[in-house]
């Protein structure tokens, strides 16, 4: 469905494209950009950034999670090595301690990947609206009447400006002492 919505994006932005382009000689000229967004979502500072300050958010826990799965293997090794000496009662409680720490290590890491991905996608909301006022706002400043993004199968460098709004998102960057 979502490659349909595209589709259909698409094709309204080449029609509109074609209707501006084929208006009569009054008409003024139309300064057209197109952005690669997924090009700044990976070189951008503010990305690097963001990215970075979850991983420091949840290493933390990430230590936790590792910490618990070392204990859950080297208390694996240790049934494994002592089962047959072991008694049956005896035998039955380091299978009972196994799986209850086998379901505690589980529970950390999903909860451990839902929150991270919780995070992620927060933070990854609050980049796209900052890049979008940033392209914006250097659209605006550099006079383009329109700048087009997803659903482009076809861009000539002559109106590609990612590159241009990379460099301001950098210095705005470096402007807020980042």
């Amino acid at each position: 469905m979502n490659l349909v919505k595209q589709a259909a994006f698409s094709a309204i932005i080449a029609i509109a494209l074609l209707a501006a382009a084929s208006q009569s000689a009054t008409a003024q000229d139309l300064k057209i950009g197109v952005v690669n967004v997924p090009v700044l979502m990976q070189r951008a500072p503010q990305a690097t950034v963001a990215m970075d300050a979850l991983q420091e958010e949840f290493a933390p826990r990430q230590r936790e999670v590792l910490a618990r799965q070392k204990e859950f293997e080297d208390l694996s090794e240790k049934v494994q090595r002592d089962v047959a000496v072991m008694g049956e009662t005896e035998r039955r409680n380091a299978e009972k301690d196994l799986r209850d720490l086998q379901r505690e290590v589980a529970r950390l890491q999903n909860e451990f990947q839902e929150d991270l991905n919780l995070r992620r996608n927060e933070e990854l909301g609050n980049l796209q609206r900052a890049l979008l006022k940033e392209v914006q706002e250097y659209a605006q400043s550099a006079g383009f009447d329109l700048v087009v993004g997803d659903g482009v199968l076809y861009a000539s460098n002559t109106i590609n400006i990612t590159e241009s709004v990379l460099k301001a998102m950098e210095a705005n960057f470096q402007a807020a002492g980042n």
